[in-house]
């Protein structure tokens, strides 16, 4: 969530944001600047959710 924290903050100041997971043993995923917003509801939507769904709320590269 630590990523999404700092991706969030970063988009509402306007700037463009891209992200990324870094989790090895986890599917990759790259995350594009138009998905961010939709990225961020994800947590929000699932709650606790299911690790496979969102991959990067322990280590999120944010670029």
């Amino acid at each position: 969530m630590e990523a999404k924290s700092f991706a969030r903050a970063k988009f509402d100041e306007g700037l463009v944001v891209t992200a990324g997971t870094i989790i090895p043993h986890l599917p990759r995923r790259a995350i594009a600047s138009g998905n961010i917003p939709s990225w961020l509801d994800e947590g929000r939507e699932q709650g606790s959710g299911d690790a496979s769904q969102t991959p990067d709320t322990q280590s999120g590269k944010i670029e």
